[in-house]
Parts: structure tokens; C-alpha cells; sequence
């Protein structure tokens, strides 16, 4: 197993780096659609839903036989299919291109494919009916895009090398012939696809298993090219693809490549699988999209649906509360780039295309946000939704500046601040006065300044050292004045394990806010502002979690971790719940203690592309 994640490692790292050369070359005509659309939807909808089983690995991975696999064929009827609901509930989600699987793994064909020796639904199954082309048709109507996913292994059809994990029928050495006879079939599928949907996006999957020069890709992509010269491919034809696309967890770092695409399940399956309930909630959706989109890439959201053709209710919702959201801040969603630096904002952010436009996605209820290190003065800024918001503006003039918020209706997902420029947004690192803890304390803004006390905490500053603070708040010999605000002073007493001899925090990319280390690196100490919408996410932490608990009262609070994949050594997300009622008004402090001192995962790199 080692070997073989460590083989796929080497692999894809090759892969990004050609992908990166090719970036230069990209006709960025061409992929503006594609930089612009921001979410997409895709959707795996073969035979395997019929019993709910794994799509295609069940029988590769021997856990089903491949004669009780292919049986599914007689249960697939697509009776409820109505391919004009699912483009409209796509449409409505705010998807700007939908990407579906003609074939998968299986080699199970949705349309009426003339492949020599071909499975396919119109001809095999109890559906008696080409599913594709119906879809296809919607989709084309409804102006959105059109992507078609297509596997190139197939590991059911009689020309292809492999069958299992543990069997094969040929080594190509012995036998290239039929080799050549399996590369005319694929071929000559995806001439079938370009030459009746005339597709705008090809999303291959399962290059692992063969070269470039085996798979002939060159060749195939002149073919594609020839229907479409346009067309654009992901990065899974080996080393000849247009965009980056990582699988299931979020990147903590920007991917190198400058398109790239999340393909995301909204719960552990990409196929219809009944006893799945491990679902993301509407709110968690909308905030990775909100994470995508500020770090400049596309969101591939699967769904399921059922071997009748229906879509799964929780789907559906999910959906449906995109909708919501998306139709309320398009100017937040489509056409932005690659928001700030974590050193400029601690939050989520994204640009306009034309850089006059700044959009902070807040993922919580509270009193103000401060970006720094902006060299373009802000002209206004309002709450996208909502018209009677009137943020007033203070700055430092150092190019540091607080938006008041105290007005505000908040989304009950992410609610968009939008700033707006004269000019094309211009930014540096940023330059911030070192605040003394009795500045701090005679500060009487509560929240202001224990903000300041996070903030340079954050940053490495820790202005309790030597101050008589004590770890346990407790007979505390900090200066005490006339002008000392005795609300930050509990609040300093309240959450002193956060703050005694505590070190700098988490680098960008792990949380979405402000954060602290014990000394012994063992402590995560998140400061959460306001009040979150859900639960709070930490990304790409490799250790494993003790207990969650807030600081200063001792309450243990639950988390739950999603995308956790047994086949990638990338950590999955810790969302962690914080009751409402225990918030604290100021700032609230969450102690994460961890199993043995931190261990970051910061690999620029994607998923790594099997599924082993």
C-alpha cells in the first residue's frame, strides 16, 4: 500500500509540473468560461445504484463478483427519470456546467454507444432507453455547459488488459494487438460523445493505469480537438490536461495550477448508496464553496441519484440552499479571482475580475472585520442582500482598515461584504502597530481589544509575557489602573491558558480566523469571533484529536471529521460544534489538544488520483 500511494504521489507531482508548464501555453480565452462558472455539478449515475454498492471498484476490489455486479443491469429502469427537473435544480443551484459519467469504470455506456463488445444501458439494461441524450439536450437548452465524464479503463470489456485487482487477461507486451483493438474502442467512444453532444469539457478519470504512450493520449486529444477545438480537459489524460483537479478535501494551499476544480460528494459516495447518511450540511456546502472560490478555483459538487432516476431528498436540499444563496450574491460568486493573503484578511475572500471589487465571505455573526495592508483606499463598502446595511469605514492610515457592522443582517450560511475601489485593488504586507497590554487594557472597547490581543498572539507577540499573568488566570500580578477595562481583564482571567507563554499560530490556509500554540505545540487554540453560522472547520492537521473544549469553563464540545480517505494520507476536515449558549460576547477561545506535538499537512499537490 505504501508503495503504491507513494508511486501515485510521484506521479501526480509529475503531472502538476507539466500541468504548470501547460498553464503558460492555455488559450485563456478559452477557459474564461471555465475560471468564471465557479460551481458546477456532477453526477454518477450508472447501475451500481440499483443495490447501492460502490461504483465499479465493488467488484474490482472483489467485494461483489463481477457476474453479481453486471446483474444490477436488470434492476437499473430509470422510471422516475425526468432529465428536465435535473438540469432545472441544477440550473437553480446557480451550476454554471454540469459534468455526468457516460462510462464508468464498469464500462457500462449510458447512451447507445456502437462500440464492438459494448455494455450499455439503452441495450442491457431493464431502462431499455439511451439516458444520455435526453440530459444532454436539457442541459444544451438551459445554456449551461456541458461536461461528460469518461473512464478510461474498462475493466468489463473483453479488449482491456485489466479486470481486477487480481486478475488480468493480458500483458500488452504480449499481446499489443489486442491492446490496439482496446484503443480503437475508447477512441472511437469519444467520437460517439464529441460528434453527438458536442461537449465543452471531457473529464477523464483512471489514466493511473496505463501511460500516456499506451493510452495513445496525444492521439485522442487531436481527435477531441478536431470536434471541438475549444475543448477543454482535465488533468486526468496523464500529462495533457487543462486544469488541476483535486479530490475531496479542500486544499490548504493554493494549487499550483492556475484552473483547477474540487470534485466534491455531498457525503461519503459519489454513487447512490442508501445506507450513506454521512452528509455535509447545506451550510457546510455553501462555505466550501466560499473556500474554493477564495482560493481562485471551481466546485465539482456530486450527486447520486437513484436507479429510478430520482434524486435523493438530502440532495435535493442541499441544492436547493445553494440556490438560495447563490442567486443572492452573484457578484460575489461569478467571474472573481483569488482573493487576499491570509496575512491581509483572516477570512475568506475574493476579487473581482476587473480588481475594483473586494467580497469577505463571513461565516459569522459579529460586530466588525479588519483587512490590512491595503495600498488602494476603499471608497464604500455594503452587505450584498442587504439594502438598509450601512458600514461605516476607520482607518488607520496605514493602509489598515476596521469595517463596523453592527447593523448588519447576517446570512444564516456566509454572509458577502463588498468593498468597492476607485481603482484596481492594490496591496502589500501589511504594517500594524505592536499594541502594549496596558494600551490593550485601557482600550474600552472589550471586543476591539481583546481582538488585538489575538491578533498579535497570531502573529508570534505575545504581550503577557513577563506581565504577571499566570497560567490558570488566577492571582494575577498584571498592572491594574484606574483606565483598565475590567471586562477585558476577565476576559484575560477567563482564557489565561490561552495566552500564558502561548506561541505563534497556525500558518494560512487551516482556519479561517486567529489562532495560538501552547509551548509545548500539543494545545490548538482557536479564537472565534462572533457568532459562527455552523460548526468551525480545521483543514490538513495530521494528528489525531484527544478533546475539544472551551477554554476557561471546561465544557468538552463534539467534532466530527469528513473527507478522511483511506487510500490518501491527506487529513480529513474536523468540523468542531459550539453550542450558542456557550459563546462568549467578546471572543470565544477553543482549546484543541491533539496527540502528540502538531503535524501539518501543506503538500501543494491534489488528491492523489486512484482510489486504492
Amino acid at each position: 500500500m505504501k508503495g503504491k500511494i507513494a508511486a501515485g504521489l510521484l506521479g501526480l507531482l509529475i503531472s502538476i509540473q507539466n500541468i504548470n508548464a501547460q498553464n503558460k501555453t492555455i488559450d485563456p480565452k478559452k477557459m474564461e468560461w471555465f475560471q468564471d462558472a465557479k460551481l458546477g455539478i456532477f453526477i454518477h449515475w450508472g447501475i451500481y445504484s440499483v443495490e447501492g454498492v460502490s461504483e465499479s471498484w465493488s467488484f474490482f476490489n472483489n467485494y461483489i463478483n463481477h457476474d453479481n455486479y453486471m446483474k444490477q443491469l436488470d434492476g437499473f429502469t430509470a422510471s422516475q427519470y425526468q432529465p428536465e427537473n435535473w438540469v432545472q435544480l441544477i440550473k437553480n443551484s446557480g451550476a454554471k456546467y454540469a459534468v455526468i459519467t457516460t462510462k464508468h469504470h464498469d464500462g457500462v455506456s449510458l447512451w447507445n454507444t456502437q462500440g464492438e463488445k459494448a455494455i450499455s444501458i439503452p441495450k442491457n439494461s431493464a431502462a431499455k432507453k439511451d439516458v444520455l441524450t435526453p440530459f444532454i439536450a436539457e442541459l444544451k437548452k438551459s445554456g449551461l455547459k456541458t461536461g461528460l465524464y469518461f473512464s478510461l479503463p474498462d475493466w468489463s470489456h473483453p479488449y482491456y488488459d485489466v479486470n481486477t485487482r487480481t486478475k488480468k487477461r493480458y500483458d500488452i507486451k504480449n499481446d499489443h494487438a489486442r491492446w490496439q483493438k482496446f484503443i480503437n474502442y475508447y477512441q472511437g467512444q469519444l467520437n460517439e460523445l464529441s460528434s453527438q453532444y458536442r461537449p465543452d469539457l471531457l473529464w477523464f478519470d483512471g489514466d493511473w493505469e496505463h501511460t500516456s504512450k499506451e493510452w495513445q493520449a496525444p492521439k485522442t486529444l487531436e481527435n477531441l480537438r478536431k470536434f471541438n477545438p475549444d475543448i477543454i480537459i482535465n488533468s486526468r489524460l496523464n500529462n495533457h490536461g487543462d486544469y488541476e483537479t483535486p479530490e475531496q478535501g479542500i486544499p490548504v494551499v493554493n494549487p499550483q495550477s492556475k484552473y483547477w476544480e474540487l470534485c466534491y460528494t455531498m457525503n461519503d459516495a459519489w454513487g447512490y448508496q442508501p445506507f450513506d447518511w454521512n452528509y455535509k450540511s447545506p451550510n457546510m456546502i455553501v462555505r466550501t464553496l466560499a473556500d474554493v472560490m477564495s482560493m481562485g478555483g471551481n466546485l465539482l459538487l456530486d450527486i447520486g441519484p437513484k436507479s429510478d432516476g430520482s434524486i435523493p431528498s438530502e440532495q435535493v436540499e442541499v441544492l436547493q440552499n445553494l440556490a438560495r444563496w447563490t442567486s443572492k450574491n452573484k457578484e460575489a460568486i461569478y467571474g472573481t479571482r483569488r482573493g487576499l493573503p491570509f496575512e491581509n484578511y483572516k477570512g475568506k475572500s475574493s476579487l473581482s475580475k476587473d480588481g475594483k471589487k473586494l467580497f469577505l465571505y463571513l461565516e459569522e455573526a459579529k460586530g466588525f472585520v479588519k483587512v490590512y495592508g491595503l495600498d488602494t483606499p476603499p471608497l464604500s463598502a455594503k452587505i450584498i442582500g442587504d439594502q438598509n446595511s450601512k458600514i461605516n469605514i476607520k482607518s488607520d492610515n496605514k493602509g489598515n482598515y476596521t469595517f463596523n457592522l453592527t447593523n448588519t443582517k447576517f446570512d444564516q450560511d456566509v454572509t458577502v461584504l463588498e468593498i468597492d475601489f476607485k481603482d484596481k485593488l492594490q496591496f502589500s504586507n501589511p504594517i500594524k502597530d505592536q499594541r502594549s497590554l496596558s494600551e490593550v487594557l485601557e482600550n474600552n472597547n472589550t471586543k476591539e481589544a481583546v481582538y488585538q490581543i489575538a491578533d498579535q498572539l497570531h502573529e508570534g507577540n505575545n504581550m503577557f509575557n513577563n506581565s504577571g499573568l499566570t497560567s490558570d488566570g488566577l492571582d494575577m500580578k498584571i498592572n491594574k489602573t484606574s483606565k483598565t477595562n475590567s471586562e477585558t481583564f476577565n476576559w484575560i482571567s477567563k482564557n489565561a491558558e490561552a495566552l500564558f507563554e502561548t506561541e505563534k499560530g497556525l500558518q494560512n490556509g487551516h482556519y479561517s480566523g486567529m489562532s495560538a500554540l501552547s509551548k509545548d505545540k500539543q494545545t490548538i487554540y482557536l479564537f472565534v469571533e462572533g457568532t459562527p453560522t455552523g460548526p468551525i472547520a480545521l483543514k490538513g492537521i495530521k494528528n489525531g484529536i484527544a478533546r475539544i473544549r472551551i477554554v476557561g469553563e471546561g465544557s468538552i464540545i463534539n467534532h466530527k471529521i469528513y473527507n478522511t480517505l483511506y487510500w490518501s494520507d491527506r487529513p480529513g476536515i474536523i468540523y468542531i460544534d459550539i453550542p450558542k449558549e456557550r459563546l462568549d460576547k467578546n471572543m470565544t477561545v477553543i482549546a484543541v489538544l491533539l496527540d502528540k506535538p502538531i503535524e501539518l499537512y501543506r503538500e501543494k499537490v491534489g488528491a492523489i488520483e486512484n482510489n486504492l
